[in-house]
This record gives C-alpha cells, structure tokens and sequence, in this order.
C-alpha cells in the first residue's frame, strides 16, 4: 500500500474559510474539487432542473395522460436498494400525483434474472396494465420492451446504467447516460431518475391546471428514499447526488420519513435524529438488499411503502433477520473464496491481474458481496460465480464483479465478448461492478479471457493499492466535536470521507476479540486510542498511519479514538484492513 495526501488548494481553502466554511471542512472540501462556497448549497433550488434531462418530457405527457384516464400503471423493480426505493419513489409519488391505479412487480432474482424480461412483460400483462414503467433497470431490455409493446402496453424506461449499442423500443426513456442527453449529473441512480421523472410530471399536470383547487403535492417527502438509494447503490456523489443526499437526511433527522425508515433505523440500532450516509451504507441498505439476494425484495418494498407503523416495524425486524442470515452465508462463502483466491498464486508473489473463483455450493445472492472482500483484500478485478438456481438453466453460472480504479468492469466483459463469442450468455454493469452469465464449461475461458484483459489493461501503478487522504489531522481538530461536524455533511462515493494520515508513534498494542488490533498512540505528544478493525500484526514503534475519526461511547463518555484504514511501512510497503 501507498498512502498519499490529497493536493490542498491554499487559495481555495481561504475563500472557502472567508465564506464561512468550517476551516477543516474548508480543507476537505477544497481537496475533493469544491471551488467555490456555493457549490456547497444543498438547497432544492439548487438541483438541476428535470427539463435538462432527456426523456422526463415524453415521460411526464405519458404520465400525465394515464392519469387523466385512469390507465392501470405498473412498476418493474429491480430486487436491490436503488430499485427497491425507486419502486417506492416511483408508487408513493404516481398516488400523490393522482394515479389510482399503481402497482409493481419485482423479477425474482433466481428464476428470473435481472431487468424487463419477455416473460416478465407478459406477467405485467396479465395482471392487466396498461402502462409498464421500468425503475432501474430497462435499458438493455431489447427483447422485453418489444414483447410489451406487442402486447399493446405504453412503456416508460427510467433507468441509469451504461446503454448497450442498440436501445429498447419504448415510448420514452429516461437515463442521463443514453446518446444525446446532456444532463450535467451522468451519476444519479434509478431513485434519482424516477425522482426527476415525478418533478416533471408534476409539472406537467400543473400545466394541465390539475392544481387548481389544491395544493400541489410536495415531492420532496420522497427525499429520505432517494438518499437511501442514492447512497446504498455506490454511485458518485457529485454536486446533484449531494444535494439528493443532503436534502433526504435532513427530513430524516428532523423525524420526517415513512415509516418504515424509521422501523429500519430502529432495527439497525441506529439513530435517525444523527443520521449519517454510513447509516444508508452500511446499515440500512444491507438489510433492504438482504431481501433481494436471500428473499423476496416484495419485503424490502413493502417495508418502504407502508404508512402502518405496526407493519413496518414487523417487515424491518424480518429484513434485520434476513440480513443475519446473510451476513452467516457470506462469511463461510468468503473465507472458502478468499482459499480458492490464494490458490491461484504462490505465498510472497503477486495475485493474477484478475482473479475468478467458483464452487458449486456457492450462493448466487451474495456473490457480488464476496466478489468486494476479495477484491478489497488482493486489490485485484473479481470475479465470483455461482451455480444457477433458475429451472432450466442448472448448467448456467452467474457472476457478480467488483473493480479496482483503472479497470472498466463493463468494458473488460464487453471485449471479453468480443474476443470469445458465444462465452458471455449476456453480461451488463458499471466501471466498478458488473455481473455476468456463462456456461459452465466456459468458467476456465473467461478466467483466462479476463485475466488477459487485465494484463493489458492494468500495470504496476494501478496494481498498487493507493490510499489516499487528507494529511495530517491538525491538532485543534482533535476533538469529538469535530466528528459531528464531519458526521453531518455527506460524504460518499466520489467524495470520500476524511481520512488523515501521518507518522505516529505505537505506545502499545494488543489484540482484542482475537482480531482486532487495539492501539494506544500518540498524536503531537498526547495519548490517543486507536483501532485496527480486522487487522492482527504488530506494528513498529512509529508507522505511517492512515485513519479516520470515531467517537467510542461508553458508559455516557463520548472519547475520540482513531479508527485505522492502513499502514505503510518503512520501504514503502503497507496493509490496510
């Protein structure tokens, strides 16, 4: 590992101080691209209008037609956190505007894969819709738009993932990354194209004097779900995400939420009033995806849509279960992944460019999960398969990948494709995670395959493990205070959250939990508490450290200790959790 501190803008840290910004803050912020005080305006006034985004015109008149004639709309969900809040986004907001006849279907994940299938259009059908609204997902549905429109449904494509190179025939599509469209913020999720497509509806039945003798709905009580997914599907926080983000957990800590937010919170031991983004990260966005990869993502749905405080409470504690049962399935799967991973290279010698792992006993809901960790571990494009559950297709593995920067996750499969027709059954995805489907027989083509493009694709730079930070933490800053502050921006992917680094030096270290690394440093001649999650070697006496900040509550004492991230040792080497 390589720690290096980010670049900080003198110039750009002072305007930013003599605007007002916390001096800290003012320092981070500067180090993350943020030039200028408003730029750092969450207001709603600030979002980028819906008219900028190709698709919500012809979105928004379709819409606002199937509500003036009472049509039967029906949403299609994807079965993880961005499609499960968009589904709800999508529901709560169509009956706020007037729809009367919503309803929504969510492909199950085993038997019938991912996004608008043929057969899913005709279930759609079959329950007797007329307009199909897809939500995250959709866009590389070539062959399930075409069979909905056969059927003689309207569909409407809200979606954001990378278009393939011919798109689906549907009535509109909504997706700021499709060929034309010029929208500044390419990285919102589904729960943000759906957002946006309910602001132009809106607008458009404002236009149609639908509001006459009302006042008009007020979409931003959609906010809190559109944080969630934003967050939880690891999309890029750029200025419109943040402000997305901002503007949802600000409802939340002011107790403005659906019910089942707060049922979730309550279940995670969170609390809501100091809600965070690694509260939608790491707290509710697991149990929610939970359904989808073990489960019925109908759960994680109708936990989000209910306004019974009684049953939301019930399907949260039944998410809380599922996710305990993932979390078991996960940690045998990995530690027997993270074996097959090994196995690929000698002890002291480096891993494959990329690595692909396979056991027949693997889970295919927790592959993407399994593909992180092993990925986080070696620093190396994954890959995890797992044997098909669907009927008909026990032959058939289902990979899910996670990337390493420097490496186009969707590219590499799409060349892999090229270079070996025939070997990827169908594959789609971002930079940094995509999944795939391929024949059994062809697991140790597509080893080889990926591994090549990596060889390619990747040298000894990118293979490194680079952490970077923010440098050292000024001593006035080390305080618990400075935690809250930290803890109420929003920080994510794209805009990482702090983290300082410098040489300290190890008073003493012990191990806790059999796993764990307790230190006690000192930081500009004071003592201070640290923590080495997951990590058991010892230290040396002083060590480049890289950490971020953490309030440790005991007994009513909140005490600042510093939650390690890596080390680099003398000669340039290093770990990292």
């Amino acid at each position: 590992m390589k720690i290096l501190a980010r670049d900080i803008p003198p110039r750009t840290v002072w305007a930013l101080e003599q605007a007002g910004v916390h001096p800290l803050l003012a320092r981070l912020f500067a180090a993350r691209g943020v030039q200028a005080a408003d730029e750092l305006d969450d207001g709603l006034g600030q979002l980028l209008p819906p008219a900028g985004l190709q698709g919500t015109r012809e979105a928004a008149l379709l819409l606002a037609d199937a509500i003036g004639q009472q049509l039967r709309i029906c949403v299609v969900a994807d079965y993880d956190c961005d499609g499960a809040t968009a589904c709800a986004v999508a529901l709560r907001g169509l009956r706020m505007l007037g729809a009367r006849q919503v309803s929504y279907l969510v492909p199950d994940r085993v038997v019938d894969g991912y996004g608008l299938t043929p057969a899913i259009a005709e279930r759609v059908h079959q329950q007797g819709a007329q307009v199909l609204v897809t939500v995250d997902n959709g866009i590389a549905s070539v062959d399930g738009v075409a069979r909905a429109k056969a059927l003689g449904m309207t569909v409407i494509v809200t979606d954001h993932h990378l278009p393939a190179a011919t798109l689906p025939a549907a009535d509109a599509i909504v997706n700021p990354n499709q060929p034309g469209c010029g929208f500044a913020s390419k990285a919102m999720a589904g729960v943000g194209v759906m957002f946006y497509v309910l602001m132009a509806l809106r607008a458009e039945l404002r236009e149609r004097g639908a509001f006459a003798d009302m006042a008009q709905p007020r979409l931003d009580s959609l906010l809190p779900l559109v944080a969630l997914g934003t967050v939880a599907d690891v999309v890029k926080l750029d200025a419109n995400n943040r402000r997305l983000v901002a503007q949802g957990l600000r409802r939340i800590r002011a107790g403005h939420m659906p019910p089942g937010l707060g049922a979730l919170f309550a279940a995670a031991s969170r609390r809501a009033a100091t809600a965070s983004t690694f509260d939608f990260g790491f707290a509710l966005g697991p149990r929610i995806n939970a359904a989808g990869r073990l489960a019925d993502m109908t759960i994680g749905i109708e936990c989000l849509l209910t306004d019974d405080t009684l049953l939301a409470d019930t399907l949260a504690r039944q998410l809380d279960a599922i996710n305990r049962e993932r979390r078991d399935i996960e940690t045998g799967m990995r530690e027997h992944a993270m074996l097959l991973a090994e196995a690929l290279f000698e002890e002291g010698t480096e891993p494959p460019p990329a690595v692909s792992v396979f056991d027949p006993d693997f889970h295919e809901g927790v592959v993407g999960i399994v593909a992180s960790r092993i990925k986080d571990k070696l620093h190396r494009p994954t890959f995890v398969f797992a044997a098909s559950s669907a009927p008909g297709h026990e032959h058939e593995l289902k990979g899910s990948g996670r990337s390493i920067p420097g490496f186009h996750l969707r590219d590499a499969l799409d060349l892999v494709a090229k270079r070996h027709p025939g070997v990827l059954i169908k594959f789609g995805g971002h930079a940094m995670a995509a999944g795939c489907t391929i024949a059994l027989d062809d697991f140790e083509v597509f080893e080889q395959a990926l591994a090549q493009v990596a060889q390619e694709w990747l040298d000894e730079r990118t293979l490194t493990r680079q952490l970077e930070t923010d440098g050292p933490l000024p001593v006035q800053f080390r305080h618990a205070e400075t935690v809250d502050t930290l803890n109420s921006q929003v920080w994510g992917q794209g805009f990482a959250p702090p983290t300082f680094s410098e040489e300290l030096e190890i008073v003493s270290q012990r191990l806790v939990g059999e796993k764990h690394l307790s230190l006690k440093l000192r930081h500009h001649g004071e003592m201070v508490d640290g923590i080495w999650f997951g990590h058991t070697e010892p230290l040396p006496a002083k060590v480049l450290l890289a950490y971020r900040l953490d309030i440790n509550e005991w007994q009513g004492q909140r005490k600042l200790q510093f939650l390690v991230e890596g080390a680099q040792l003398p000669g340039g080497a290093g770990s990292s959790a």
